[in-house]
This record gives C-alpha cells, sequence and structure tokens, in this order.
C-alpha cells in the first residue's frame, strides 16, 4: 500500500485491525472556521433535501400507486452516477474543488425550483418527477466527489475521520427535521412548498462557500489535462485490497440493502395502512438511528475494518427479521438499530478509504467509491420494487437482508485473508470462541 507524502499523508487502517480504537473528541472538526460555514450550509440545504426526496416519494406513489414507480424514481437518480460516476471523480481531481461545488450546488437549486414551479401550478407529471430525478444525479455526479474529497482540504489530514463523520451526523439530523416539516406541508398544503423550500436551501451552502477563507484550506496538487486518468485510478484501487473490499462491499449494501424508500412507504401504505404521516414518522427514526450511528463513528479514532463486516452483517440480518415484524411496534423498535448499523457501514467505509488514499488520487477513489455505493440503486431500486408488488414488501426487504449479510461474510473472510489471518474457533470455556489470529500464530499452536 502506497502512502501520501509530506504533510497530506495519512496512516492508512490495516485490515481487522486488532488493536484498540482510540477516541477522539466528538466535533473536533468544528473548531475549523472553514469546515463550519461548510457545516452550516449544509445543514440547511440537507434538510431541504430530505423534504424534496420524501416528497418526491409520496408525490409518485400518490400519482401511480406503484411501489415500482417510486423504484423507478430513485433509480433515475442513481442512474447517471452508475454510467458517468468515474468521470465525476477525474473531473474533482482536474479543478479547484471550492469552485466545482459553486456551480454544483446552484445547479442542485434550479433543479428543486423547476419541480415547485410545476407543482405549484398544477402540471407535474410523473415523467417531470424523472426529468429532475435525472438532472439531479446528472450534477451528483461531479458534486459527491468534490465535496467528499473538499473535506480534506478544509480540516487537513488530521481530522478527516472526524469530519466524514460529523458530515454524516450533519445529513442525518436534516433528516430528523425534514421528513416532519415535509409531511406537515404535504398534508396542509400540498407538496410544492417542500421542493420550493429545497431550491431556496441552497443559497446557504453558497454563501458557506463564499465566505471561507481560501488561505487557510489544504489544497491538493491538481491533476493536468491528460490520457489514462481514469484507467490510471482503476488500476490504483486495483492494487489495494484495502481500498477494493470496503467498496465491494458498500457496493452490495447500497444496492440491496438501501431501498428504504421503497420498503418504508410500502410498508406505510400496504401494510400498517397509514399515510405519509406515518412514512414520515418511519423516516424520523430512521434517521434518529442514523444519527446516532454517525456520532458514535466521530468519536471512534481510527476506522476499524472489522467494525465495517461485522456492522454490514448485522445489518443484513435485522432487515430479515424487521421484514417479518407481525406488529407495528416491533417494526417500529427496529428501525433505528438499522440506521445505526446502516450508517456504521457507510461512515466506516467512507473513512477508511479516504484515509487509505494518496491526496492526488482521493477524488477518483471517492468517486469509484459513491458510483458503487448509490450506482447500484438503478439496479436495486426497479428489483426490489417489483419484489415488493409481485410478492409483498416483506419479501422484498428480506431478499435485500439477505444478501446484504452474504456479502458482509465473503468480504470479512476476503479482509482477513489480505491481513494473513486465519478464522480460529476455541470451544474451551472462558475462551474467545471465534476470533481472527495472524496464520503463524495458528502454525505455532499446531
Amino acid at each position: 500500500m502506497s502512502t501520501g507524502s509530506g504533510a497530506d499523508s495519512a496512516p492508512a487502517p490495516t485490515a481487522l485491525d486488532k488493536t484498540p480504537a482510540g477516541k477522539s473528541s466528538m466535533f473536533s472538526s468544528l473548531k475549523i472556521r472553514n469546515y463550519r460555514l461548510f457545516a452550516s450550509g449544509a445543514v440547511v440545504s440537507n434538510t431541504g433535501t430530505w423534504m424534496a426526496r420524501i416528497t418526491q416519494d409520496w408525490l409518485v406513489l400518490s400519482l401511480t400507486g406503484s411501489s415500482a414507480a417510486v423504484g423507478i424514481t430513485t433509480a433515475m437518480q442513481f442512474l447517471p452516477m452508475l454510467l458517468f460516476g468515474l468521470y465525476g471523480g477525474v473531473i474533482a481531481d482536474r479543478f479547484a474543488k471550492r469552485k466545482l461545488l459553486f456551480c454544483t450546488q446552484g445547479a442542485m437549486s434550479i433543479s428543486g425550483l423547476f419541480l415547485a414551479a410545476l407543482t405549484l401550478s398544477g402540471n407535474v407529471q410523473v415523467w417531470h418527477v424523472y426529468l429532475a430525478a435525472f438532472f439531479t444525479g446528472l450534477v451528483t455526479v461531479v458534486d459527491n466527489p468534490t465535496r467528499q474529497s473538499f473535506v480534506s482540504e478544509m480540516v487537513g489530514p488530521d481530522q478527516v475521520r472526524n469530519a466524514v463523520s460529523l458530515n454524516s451526523a450533519n445529513f442525518q439530523s436534516a433528516r430528523l427535521v425534514g421528513p416532519a416539516v415535509a409531511s406537515g406541508l404535504t398534508a396542509a398544503v400540498g407538496p410544492g412548498w417542500a421542493f420550493l423550500a429545497n431550491g431556496l436551501s441552497f443559497l446557504a451552502p453558497l454563501t458557506g462557500l463564499l465566505l471561507m477563507r481560501t488561505s487557510e484550506l489544504h489544497p491538493t496538487p491538481r491533476k493536468p489535462r491528460g490520457k489514462g486518468q481514469l484507467r490510471e485510478g482503476l488500476n490504483y484501487v486495483s492494487k489495494h485490497p484495502e481500498l477494493i473490499w470496503p467498496i465491494v462491499l458498500v457496493g452490495f449494501v447500497g444496492t440491496f440493502g438501501f431501498n428504504f424508500p421503497i420498503w418504508l412507504s410500502a410498508f406505510a401504505d400496504d401494510i400498517f395502512h397509514g399515510g405519509v404521516g406515518m412514512y414520515g414518522l418511519f423516516n424520523t427514526l430512521m434517521a434518529i438511528g442514523s444519527l446516532v450511528g454517525a456520532l458514535l463513528a466521530a468519536r471512534r479514532g481510527t476506522s476499524r475494518l472489522r467494525v465495517l463486516a461485522g456492522a454490514a452483517i448485522a445489518f443484513g440480518v435485522l432487515q430479515m427479521v424487521g421484514a417479518f415484524a407481525p406488529e407495528l411496534w416491533m417494526f417500529v423498535a427496529l428501525i433505528v438499530p438499522m440506521g445505526i448499523l446502516g450508517l456504521t457501514v457507510n461512515v466506516t467505509a467512507n473513512s477508511s478509504v479516504q484515509m487509505a488514499t494518496d491526496p492526488e488520487m482521493r477524488g477518483r477513489v471517492m468517486s469509484l467509491f459513491m458510483m458503487v455505493f448509490t450506482g447500484g440503486t438503478p439496479l436495486g431500486g426497479p428489483l426490489f420494487g417489483w419484489l415488493a408488488d409481485a410478492y409483498g414488501v416483506r419479501v422484498s426487504m428480506a431478499v435485500g437482508g439477505l444478501i446484504c449479510a452474504l456479502a458482509a461474510v465473503g468480504v470479512g473472510l476476503m479482509l482477513a485473508r489480505a491481513a494473513n489471518l486465519r478464522l480460529k474457533l476455541d470451544l474451551r470455556r472462558g475462551q474467545q470462541h471465534v476470533q481472527f489470529v495472524p496464520r503463524e500464530q495458528l502454525a505455532t499452536a499446531a
């Protein structure tokens, strides 16, 4: 594994690291002025984004009555990431990230205002929602890797793990507010106002970017225009198992496990016969769990890959249990821990990959990460929407959980192999029954 040089270098996590995880101040990144501006603007725009996302899903379900149509909407938003995601990373590595974010955040504002105008005028149709979702997805192709890699430029290498975790906590905090406000607005005056709030919310991050002190940034070297940069990024990842396997795992989780817009809307409508308020409640509970998971990750000083594999296994198992919960209170009780485990997988994989990547390659590597994580949604969304329509949402959610759990077991074994570890079973009383140990230790014991 190669590392960066100079001040930009950072220690990479060891696969299945067995050393105790250190703890850091939960909000240490917020001591940095530029990051405070970034985080303040993000919480406003994230709240608008969640308002629009919840309203969008419910609007499509109301117009069509089909879970598959909700899946198609989700797929349209993430299809550009699947098709063009790697090129977004090349762009992020080639241009100044702060200037790129001005362009992408402004474009997302335009998309929100477009959908608001159609909805408030009473002319919105399902294909309009598909179009807005696809356009947002195109912008996200550049915005995601730029935003992810810009974090290290704001806080420096020592605070990357903490800042990544706080970004997730920021997003999930907005998720607590957004669904509740969106549900209230939709029930009271219709969905158009939620879309309008989303469009206007991007003024906050644009203002934050404008007020940043560029002299306090930690700019990474920009990659000059040239041939083979996309191939260079793929070759780089292929030589580092500590990058490959976390990316593979988040691909499985993103494709098969993160289809909650389909599942939660169908559970609220078909299983428990609630309305948009119940759907908003489910999303709020998921956000509480995700926020807890993000804050717990912010306290960890290291990103241990065995935590990644273990959390992904538990996430899949919990989905299978929740899929067949017979009562509303049982299902509600499982949503929060599902959110905790899902966010633990996401944050641990994200920070592990960032810290193990050379700074000049970070944009391309993070574009691959985001392409794999969100790019599977165009496949998973329609598939699990169809499963929900054809066989019921319980079967759909259980299948997704099973695939996630099996993938996590496989990736955990591959990470252990990459770290030259073997699984040791010890059934004696008082001993740790299952653990990973170095191969040499097993040979000595034999």
